[in-house]
């Protein structure tokens, strides 16, 4: 059965109030198949089931943020508060920051006072931080404690901690010493003190650092989990990998977007509607149109030689798409290489001495095999006058593909904002020019 064939039988059921035959389809089921499944009822119905699951919660987690917010104005109050209560620190907190200002007056007074305090201090990071993604669910141990005391602590924490895979030495200041794990734990000896046991100075970042740095960080060093801490050095919360892993796909997700001329999508494609899908293409689309009025322009300056020549008129296309293919290429390993740290601005130079020798191999290669074409369909002129333009437009579509990304970085934009649709557009300019250029110079009017 396909999970909107499940979706459509738990709708029935709740509508006839068959609460007990709706939890028994979905008996077993893992959290995140059950939030898909959830996410095709209506959300009037789907509140009903999603309180009465035990692990209700961990499924609401996995729900996506328009449906979330679908189902909090389901809720009462009271129900509300409880399912919120049991969500993991940084989701309660997210979750919050998305709540209009009605809801969360009507929600924080129905939460614990801990909770309360917890959520408006999270919520009040900036977003992008690694404060704003931070969980304050963390195992903590104090530098006095020997390895049964540690043992005997995490177990009291474990159930409210993110992980205590890794447990974190703080002094009374709340200060960071050390991490501790759990493997180490139960290796050690009974009565070893955790000032001996921890790592010193550990891997930390600050609240007010970026969050895709935050996420390089992890999965630089391998971690299972980083630690937050304040100006004062005081551990404050962690980022978790699996959270450093969302934020990865959004940065790349949106790269990519970029990369095809499109501003960042919010939620689902499939669910996008199509005011959204054009508000988010059309102005790339739109400021291109009249970049390429420049390679119009180019073709009226050399109008003269094109009457005289209309065989150039065969290869004009296949020029400017090698270079913006080319250009294309280039702009996207840059793009790749500067977002993975692979680059930085200080290889600019090194790397475009590279680049122009691979263009130059490139194009010397595409130049031999469109000069046959050009032979056969012209002379040994319009051969030659082919084999330098592609020659040239592949080095410059190279050049500017390579470039434009770093110029970009440079000036404080996003690399990614070299667009496919971008480059192509600037060297279809650059390469009619020099196509027509190098034409003018071997050709005659007649």
């Amino acid at each position: 059965m396909s999970h909107q064939e499940l979706a459509l039988l738990l709708g029935n059921a709740i509508e006839q109030r068959q609460f007990d035959t709706a939890l028994i389809q979905v008996k077993g089921m893992r959290p995140v198949d059950l939030a898909d499944i959830m996410a095709h009822i209506p959300p009037a119905l789907a509140w009903h089931l999603l309180e009465r699951l035990p692990h209700r919660a961990t499924v609401f987690s996995y729900l996506d943020a328009d449906i979330q917010m679908q189902l909090t104005l389901e809720f009462p109050r009271a129900n509300l508060a409880r399912l919120v209560g049991e969500m993991p620190a940084d989701e309660r907190a997210d979750l919050f920051k998305c709540l209009d200002q009605e809801q969360r007056d009507a929600l924080l007074p129905a939460l614990a006072q801990a909770k309360r305090e917890d959520i408006r201090k999270l919520a009040a990071y900036q977003e992008g931080t690694a404060g704003a993604l931070m969980t304050s669910d963390y195992a903590t141990l104090e530098a006095s404690m020997n390895v049964d005391e540690a043992l005997a602590a995490l177990r009291v924490e474990a159930p409210d901690a993110e992980t205590i895979y890794h447990a974190y030495v703080i002094d009374v200041q709340r200060k960071l010493l050390g991490v501790v794990s759990l493997r180490a734990l139960i290796l050690a000896p009974p009565h070893q003190q955790m000032h001996s046991l921890m790592l010193s100075s550990p891997i930390h970042c600050a609240v007010g650092d970026d969050q895709e740095d935050v996420a390089k960080m992890i999965a630089r060093y391998d971690l299972i989990a980083l630690p937050v801490v304040d100006e004062n050095n005081a551990l404050v919360g962690i980022v978790t990998h699996d959270d450093a892993m969302d934020v990865a796909s959004d940065e790349a997700t949106d790269d990519f977007h970029k990369s095809g001329g499109v501003t960042s999508i919010v939620g689902r494609l499939k669910d996008a509607s199509i005011g959204m899908l054009y508000r988010k293409r059309v102005f790339w689309l739109v400021l291109l149109v009249f970049g390429n009025l420049f390679s119009g322009a180019g073709i009226a300056h050399f109008e003269e030689l094109i009457a005289a020549n209309l065989v150039l008129v065969f290869f004009l296309p296949l020029l400017v798409d090698s270079g913006g293919n080319a250009g294309s290429q280039s702009a996207t390993l840059m793009v790749r290489a500067l977002a993975t740290g692979d680059v930085v601005m200080r290889d600019w130079f090194s790397l475009l001495g590279r680049e122009a020798l691979v263009a130059l191999c490139l194009g010397g290669t595409m130049a031999v095999a469109v000069s046959v074409v050009g032979y056969m369909r012209g002379d040994e002129v319009v051969a030659l006058v082919l084999a330098m333009s592609m020659m040239s437009v592949v080095m410059i579509g190279c050049m500017i593909g390579m470039s434009l990304p770093f110029v970009l970085n440079k000036l404080g934009f996003d690399p990614a904002s070299a667009s496919a649709p971008l480059i192509t557009s600037v060297c279809d300019a650059s390469g009619v020019l020099i196509y027509l250029f190098i034409a003018s110079k071997f050709l005659v009017l007649g």
